[in-house]
């Protein structure tokens, strides 16, 4: 199957197991997706509950599929949503320092009608460059699943992005990466926001 099929195929899969339809651990086994087509859920409001200032608590690992121990670095700062839009678009100002410096940056999430997905789209002021999308949905109002493709180190790899509205004062938010297909997943950034 080619790289870009099971991205698509495991977005489809994602969307569906948040919704209950499919067990995300069958995701490995199915081939194809669905040949009828779901109605569409709007989510255009998904991030509302996001909106507004956020203390930020960030766990990146520095040494991401190296096979070595884990090496976490820790931060601290803040994350500021705005809505853009009418609300089916938002920003995210991340700013966050630590022992290692300053990560700061912005992701631009835009909401498409057409698939009831979301594309979140982030930017490190380090380099001024966009890293590959991540594209997905929310089950109901609490848990947001997202997958994408990406190179790291010249080799292409999976990257899910899990954000989990754990209370209406806290959020989680995880990403992992994948050089398997998604048979296994490592994580690399752990952040948990308090509202402000």
């Amino acid at each position: 199957m080619m790289a870009g099929s099971r991205i698509s195929l495991l977005i489809t899969l994602a969307t569906l197991a948040l919704d209950g339809a499919v067990p995300l651990a069958s995701a490995g086994a199915v081939q194809s997706a669905p040949s009828t087509a779901a109605a569409v859920r709007d989510g255009q409001r998904d991030f509302d509950w996001e909106i507004g200032t956020w203390t930020t608590k960030v766990k990146v690992r520095r040494n991401p599929l190296s096979g070595a121990a884990p090496d976490w670095t820790e931060y601290e700062g803040t994350s500021v949503v705005r809505p853009l839009l009418d609300r089916r678009a938002n920003f995210v100002e991340l700013s966050v320092g630590g022992p290692r410096g300053r990560i700061e940056g912005g992701s631009l999430r835009l909401y498409n009608p057409l698939t009831g997905q979301w594309s979140l789209n982030f930017a490190s002021l380090r380099d001024g460059m966009l890293t590959a999308p991540v594209f997905g949905a929310f089950s109901g109002e609490r848990r947001g699943l997202f997958y994408g493709q990406d190179m790291l180190d010249g080799r292409a790899i999976l990257v899910r992005f899990v954000i989990i509205r754990v209370s209406p004062k806290e959020a989680r938010f995880e990403q992992a990466y994948s050089t398997d297909g998604g048979q296994s997943w490592e994580d690399n950034w752990i952040a948990v926001d308090t509202r402000r």
